[in-house]
């Protein structure tokens, strides 16, 4: 059975993939055909239903859930991983609203956390998340919304942290801060989604057992970041709830979506969102 799997050239993901796409874990029966894209299209291909597992924002599981299902490994939630609001001088809170602000697209979690913290400021342009770097350092007016390796990069380009929107998540709720995750087309069979949860934790496992030295898919997909700076966004975004959710992970991505629901007045069924963990009459929870 050929599945269709997406995920990003981001190191995480590739950490946490490497050993399932790669074939250095027995896959059984299964074969994964490789989508690599940004999070944003991504995301915009689950809405489109063109993916059987892909990785997904949070942000955008309210517009998906119909149609997938969260699985408990391979998430990115965590605490002190969430996106950086960055300016090119120092800019004060309340002054926000009066600059145009780049955002790493609309359905994203950092974009979620940012009209969180910054309702008020409405003056939003969605970028690729490694285009607003360059949007801010561009015209002194500019904000812009950073994730991934840009949260080790930003500061060598003289750029200034105005809020770290994760940092107001946790102090709101307490929680960890639920990124992205890896979805399950609902209309599969019941073995194969168990199936595949199961080889995406054996995938991170071989990673971990074999890290010493970082592997080539991991560093070809790395846009030439250095290895220093792929360590430290692997040691950031790969975590505990990487191999499974537990109860505090799926804690935390139900308040998410209650929060996200309740300010964009939209109905969800929180006890529908996760794969079930025994139970063949009982596939979602």
């Amino acid at each position: 059975m050929k599945l269709t799997i997406g995920f990003s050239p981001c190191p995480n993901d590739t950490f946490i993939f490497d050993a399932l796409v790669n074939k250095k874990i027995n896959t059984g029966n299964i074969e994964f055909e490789l989508v690599l894209e940004d999070v944003q299209t991504l995301n915009e291909m689950a809405i489109a239903q063109k993916l059987d597992i892909t990785k997904i924002s949070y942000g955008s599981l309210p517009l998906i859930l119909e149609n997938y299902a969260v699985l408990s490994s391979g998430s990115a939630l965590g605490n002190g991983v969430g996106p950086l609001l960055i300016a090119p001088r120092e800019v004060v809170p309340p002054d926000v609203k009066r600059h145009t602000i780049a955002i790493p697209g609309e359905h994203t979690t950092a974009h979620v956390l940012f009209s969180l913290a910054y309702p008020d400021a409405t003056n939003k342009v969605f970028l690729r998340y490694n285009e607003i770097e360059d949007f801010v350092l561009n015209n002194n007016d500019n904000l812009g919304v950073i994730i991934h390796e840009n949260r080790f990069t930003y500061r060598d380009k003289g750029l200034f942290k105005i809020t770290d929107l994760g940092n107001f998540w946790e102090q709101e709720t307490g929680l960890p801060i639920p990124l992205g995750g890896i979805v399950a087309r609902r209309n599969l069979p019941q073995q194969v989604i168990s199936k595949v949860q199961s080889l995406i934790r054996e995938s991170l496992e071989y990673s971990y057992a074999h890290d010493g030295e970082l592997s080539e898919f991991v560093k070809t997909n790395s846009q030439e970041m250095s290895e220093e700076v792929m360590r430290k966004h692997i040691d950031l975004y790969v975590n505990k709830f990487s191999i499974d959710l537990g109860e505090d992970g799926k804690g935390a991505i139900k308040k998410f979506l209650s929060v996200y629901c309740a300010t964009n007045k939209i109905p969800v069924d929180l006890n529908r969102i996760f794969l079930a963990e025994k139970g063949p009459e009982s596939l979602f929870v």
